[in-house]
């Protein structure tokens, strides 16, 4: 898209109510109604993966639900990000919910087609399961990608029941297939118990750093994102952000909950000091609505969603006015 195209932005609240229409991430136009766009916001209805409660595949929906109260500025990074570029709903990647393995080469195939076109992944889940998927289709683009992984778990487990494949698995895979920057990852949320401490012993040979929910509460948002972005540098970044990351306080919603969690502002705080980094896609999972009440949780993930979206925005603008100069 030139600077002379205008994309088409979210219905107006002021002519149409924002609780009547379909349901889309922020009210945003379908994919299929702009024909091309620089952001795909796409569910993931998958949640096989699961070890405990299950419902994570009516996630993506509960936070379109919610989003309907996104409005089109963003003042914490003073941007309007669906002025900044075209944001669409791509709706749902439709995967096999008895075959895990199917699943994840359908989502890897979908997100290689959107990809394909230039444009970047707003991914809302499901399970954690589909991270894996993701970032293979992601590395393809642009190589191995330093990755930023807000969880309350480590996910970096080799099996489950002898399954390689699950919410718990996905980020040693990747390691394990290359499609990972080694020297740029870090989890933050961290908390809970755990197997035991070779847990943590796995976790640092595969190269992660660890920020824990005790060091977020210690140390302030800011001084976490500086922290993060030094490790992140310029390389190209996907966050991926299980909403079990926060505290069970502002996310009940969700398969694993563990007590002492972020808050939601401390998450949103920390993802507006990585403006400045070079986000190439993100997920949002493990929003399970059946455990939620007063949808807390989609809630927080919607604006989480937008937090990100707003990145992705700006970065784009940003490249357009820079390439249309040169």
């Amino acid at each position: 898209m030139s600077s002379d195209q205008t994309p088409r932005g979210p219905v107006d609240s002021s002519r149409v109510p924002r609780y009547a229409g379909p349901a889309t991430f922020a009210r945003l136009p379908r994919l299929d109604e702009v024909g091309r766009t620089d952001i795909a916001v796409v569910g993931v209805p998958f949640d096989s993966g699961v070890s405990y409660r299950p419902g994570a595949r009516f996630g993506g929906n509960a936070i379109r639900e919610a989003s309907r109260l996104l409005r089109p500025y963003n003042p914490a990074q003073d941007a309007s990000p669906f002025a900044l570029a075209q944001v669409a709903d791509g709706g749902d990647i439709a995967v096999n919910p008895f075959n895990i393995n199917e699943a994840v080469e359908t989502v890897e195939a979908a997100a290689d087609d959107l990809l394909g076109t230039g444009a970047r992944l707003m991914t809302l889940g499901g399970d954690h399961t589909i991270a894996l998927p993701l970032l293979r289709s992601v590395a393809k683009k642009h190589g191995p990608v330093a990755l930023l992984h807000f969880d309350a778990h480590l996910d970096t487990w080799d099996t489950y029941f002898g399954a390689e494949y699950t919410h718990g698995t996905p980020f040693r895979r990747a390691v394990e297939e290359g499609i990972l920057d080694t020297s740029a990852l870090s989890h933050v949320g961290i908390r809970g118990p755990l197997y035991g401490r070779q847990d943590l012993t796995d976790d640092e040979k595969l190269g992660f750093g660890i920020v824990t929910s005790a060091d977020v509460y210690r140390r302030g948002a800011d001084e976490v994102a500086d922290q993060l972005r030094q490790r992140i540098g310029d390389r190209p970044l996907y966050i991926s952000i299980d909403i079990d990351c926060l505290d069970p306080a502002h996310a009940p919603g969700t398969g694993t909950p563990e007590a002492g969690g972020l808050t939601s502002r401390e998450l949103l705080e920390i993802l507006r000091g990585l403006a400045s980094c070079n986000l190439v896609s993100a997920d949002l999972v493990e929003v399970a609505p059946a455990y939620d009440h007063a949808e807390i949780t989609s809630v927080a993930a919607s604006h989480t969603a937008y937090e990100l979206t707003t990145i992705m925005s700006r970065q784009i603008a940003e490249a357009r006015k820079e390439n249309e100069g040169k």
